[in-house]
């Protein structure tokens, strides 16, 4: 579900054989008595200002200062695990947690930062610092800002045909009729997109027995096959057979925001999402972004689910790991920075300012006088109530079953299989 940024700056192209060769671009490497720790970092979205960081950082610490590498989503994906399996990764390990970092902890490549972050642990919202927590200890910590899944609303189609902006699944059903029967599509949904859809997994599927029905799976081995994992399937294509999902969900894009645009362009009532779309909006759809229209809520409660209504889905943030195979030196000032300078006033103030969420307690006041101060307060109360933040499914997986939850949910999408058949598939894939 994470989204795929635009190349900026130093871009690494290593082919896996470069990589016992590697040298930094951008920041330098410690001079004096500092060891020759490293990060590698994603390039576009928000990632130049973590570069920033990292230069106030070296600018302060010289003999302790850490050297910078941008990569491209994608390449840096396929770049990171090769690494890290031979022992040859930056002393940062960068992650979205999940699959990724219980691999990396059962390969004995990262190292428990417990003892160095329990003032870390107490500035961040518990629901987005346990991403990082497996069995008690901590093994990554978040970096950057927080984004949760929301429900954005077009208030000029509900007003339309008199009705409220649902608040329970009852609601929703009501919604879709009303819609319907006035020609207007109750959802949009980027279909062809796929990973779209696993806002609606995730969230149908927690809200119907709670967070342990997908942590059981991941940590425990558990079958797919439960209950509520095909509560949400069937819902799932229930959904698009009934008229719930835009007649033609399964030809839109998100790569270029279609799903927004209908939103914004009153084709479709409502629209699940990440928080960047708010972002998006207000930069490519302004007219309505300024309408006073454009609403955000919660997702509906199932009013017969097991699941707290309190619970979230989304992307908590990307984290920090520190490598077990870096010299003992160089884990020493990456666990200084992790200590003294993650989340430092400077980067916390430069991520409102540019509309971003830094998963902190105690940010109240300065959120009130950002401009989208109305967004990030409600994404702010919802992080920080969340009794869970469960991590987007295709990086919660292990990275080896990723493809397999892809394709399955888009046969889900276009009716080739049964919910059923979708359980049995991932339990072949995961070896259950």
């Amino acid at each position: 579900m994470a989204r795929t940024p635009s190349p900026t700056a130093c871009i690494a192209t290593l082919s896996a054989a470069s990589l016992l060769a590697l040298t930094a671009c951008g920041n330098g490497g410690g001079d004096g008595d500092g060891g020759d720790a490293s990060a590698w970092i994603l390039t576009g979205g928000g990632w130049p200002q973590i570069e920033d960081d990292f230069e106030r950082w070296n600018e302060e610490n010289p003999d302790q200062a850490i050297s910078v590498e941008a990569y491209e989503n994608d390449a840096y994906k396929e770049q990171i695990r090769t690494a890290v399996g031979a022992g040859e990764a930056p002393t940062l390990i960068m992650s979205w947690t999940g699959g990724a970092l219980l691999e990396y902890l059962e390969g004995e490549r990262i190292i428990p930062l417990t003892e160095h972050t329990a003032e870390l642990e107490d500035r961040i919202h518990d629901s987005v610092f346990q991403n990082g927590v497996i069995d008690g200890e901590t093994y990554a910590v978040p970096l950057n800002d927080v984004q949760p899944v929301v429900l954005y609303y077009n208030q000029e189609l509900f007003d339309e045909v008199g009705i409220e902006v649902p608040q329970t699944w009852s609601e929703v059903e009501e919604a879709i009729d009303v819609f319907n029967d006035n020609d207007i599509a109750p959802f949009s949904l980027a279909g062809g997109s796929v990973w779209p859809a696993l806002m609606w997994l995730q969230y149908l599927t927690d809200r119907h027995g709670g967070e342990e029905q997908f942590t059981s799976i991941i940590e425990d081995g558990a079958s797919w096959n439960n209950e509520s994992v095909l509560f949400a399937l069937e819902t799932i294509q229930e959904l698009g057979v009934n008229g719930g999902f835009i007649d033609t969900y399964q030809s839109i894009s998100a790569a270029q925001n279609e799903d927004a645009q209908l939103l914004a362009d009153g084709q479709a009532a409502m629209l699940l999402q990440g928080s960047w779309v708010y972002a998006t909006v207000n930069d490519d759809f302004p007219e309505f972004a300024e309408s006073g229209n454009f609403g955000f809520t919660t997702f509906p409660v199932l009013e017969d689910g097991q699941g707290d209504p309190s619970n979230i889905v989304g992307n908590p943030a990307n984290y920090w790991s520190v490598s077990a195979d870096a010299d003992e030196a160089s884990q020493e000032d990456a666990l200084a920075y992790l200590s003294e300078h993650l989340y430092n006033d400077e980067t916390v103030q430069n991520m409102l300012d540019a509309g971003s969420l830094p998963p902190l307690e105690g940010i109240e006041d300065q959120i009130a006088e950002t401009e989208d101060a109305d967004f990030l307060e409600f994404a702010n109360e919802l992080v920080s109530e969340a009794n869970h933040f469960q991590l987007s499914w295709d990086q919660a997986v292990m990275p080896e079953h990723e493809q397999a939850l892809m394709d399955n949910l888009s046969d889900i999408l276009s009716g080739n299989i049964t919910p059923e058949e979708f359980a049995e598939n991932m339990d072949a894939a995961t070896g259950v």
